[in-house]
């Protein structure tokens, strides 16, 4: 098996000069010939802190906005909060590290993500207002702004019933599965809210602020039924987990079939951008995207071989991020990938029919957190035709660079 993933790497990896974002791209034009016809690009990545990670997938963004036409970068981040953050990419409304700050996970509280915030609103700085790249949050978690902006709407319109909000704080900060209730009486009062803002908004009409409104509302039901549900990873179809990644993919969807010329860059991990499942057969938001779309999603996974990434140690939700190392090994898939060839690379898996690409291997999948010392043992299973269609490669791994204060 060794022999035959060098063999084919030989003839279809394609060097990477640089991570480096800024820099001329035509290391990244194998890439680029890959996603014609596409509408939708996952962009992966095995762990949630490594800073080449997040400076190689800022170097295709470029890339694709520029050469390819790319309109909107979707990410694993804030619904509510994106928002905002939205705003200032287009507009230059906001302070770029506090609105990044806020898109509710430590992971994204990096140098690396400011970075990749401000060169797009450089790049939209000049240009007219319907060929600015957007920027939209895709995961309904973290909802202090949604509940801000219903409860504003709520005291101009429906005064007598702005309090009605006040039931839905919680959801500013609960995270799926914290409030399991089979009642789910707190979702049922969410629909309530927003039928209540539907109403409004149709008496008085989509201005002032009414259909932003309507659709924070909106973000506020899917947290609420992902706060409500319970933890159970086996629960298929019905788990929080994929509620989550299926809403996720919901909001992909709107953004391609309300816009027929939009191409999306989806920013997530490995597990969620796959074409398959991930944990306990949960269908991934990359899953729902090839069903719907077919060939015109692609899913681009990001691999490293060995050093230093950041995660929280542990199952605790408090407590600062820390670096974990690890070496190449001898057992997983990104092993056999370093020793096939060296430096970084990417290759395109829909060009060959090697035995490797559909035998099952295993690959290293690590999140926000990971456990204790058996992290280095963490592995989850893939075949890799069927569950990516590209790959890159990233020969060592260093920790992204938190911003001050960033502790949750």
């Amino acid at each position: 098996m060794p022999d035959d993933i060098a063999r084919w790497l030989t003839e279809h990896a394609h060097p990477l000069g640089t991570l480096t974002p800024g820099t001329p791209a035509e290391d990244l034009k194998p890439l680029g010939a890959a996603l014609r016809g596409t509408r939708i690009v996952g962009l992966g990545e095995s762990t949630h802190g490594t800073a080449e990670f997040f400076r190689l997938k800022h170097r295709i963004v470029e890339f694709l906005v520029r050469e390819e036409g790319f309109t909107t970068l979707a990410m694993e981040a804030s619904q509510s909060a994106g928002h905002a953050l939205d705003a200032y990419v287009r507009h230059g409304t906001g302070d770029p590290e506090r609105l990044v700050a806020q898109l509710g996970f430590w992971t994204w509280r990096t140098r690396e993500v400011v970075d990749l915030v401000e060169w797009l609103r450089a790049h939209n700085r000049h240009l007219p207002e319907e060929s600015r790249v957007r920027f939209v949050g895709t995961d309904p978690q973290r909802c202090a702004d949604s509940v801000e902006a219903v409860a504003a709407f709520l005291r101009r319109t429906a005064p007598e019933r702005a309090g009605d909000v006040h039931a839905l704080e919680v959801l500013a900060r609960a995270r799926p599965a914290s409030l399991p209730d089979p009642e789910r009486a707190l979702m049922r009062h969410a629909e309530e809210v927003a039928r209540l803002v539907a109403d409004r908004r149709e008496q008085s009409g989509p201005g002032d602020g009414a259909d932003a409104a309507l659709e924070h509302a909106r973000v506020l039901v899917r947290a609420a039924d992902l706060v409500t549900r319970p933890f159970d990873p086996s629960a298929g179809e019905e788990s929080v987990f994929a509620a989550r990644d299926r809403y996720m993919a919901e909001a992909v969807t709107r953004l391609v079939d309300d816009a027929p010329k939009a191409r999306v860059m989806v920013w997530a991990h490995n597990g969620h951008i796959a074409k398959g499942t991930y944990g306990e057969q949960v269908p991934a938001l990359g899953s729902r995207l090839r069903e719907r779309y077919g060939d015109a999603y692609y899913a681009l996974a990001l691999f490293f071989g060995k050093g230093s990434f950041l995660a929280r140690r542990g199952d605790g939700l408090q407590g600062p991020p820390i670096p974990h190392r690890i070496g190449t090994g001898i057992r997983s898939l990104e092993a056999r990938l370093a020793d096939a060839v060296r430096g970084d690379y990417y290759a395109d898996l829909r060009t060959g029919t090697a035995p490797w690409l559909h035998t099952p291997q295993m690959q290293r999948s690590f999140g926000a957190n990971v456990p204790r010392f058996a992290y280095r043992f963490h592995t989850a299973p893939l075949v890799p035709a069927q569950d990516y269609d590209g790959l890159a490669f990233v020969a060592r791994s260093t920790c992204s660079r938190l911003l001050p204060g960033t502790e949750t």
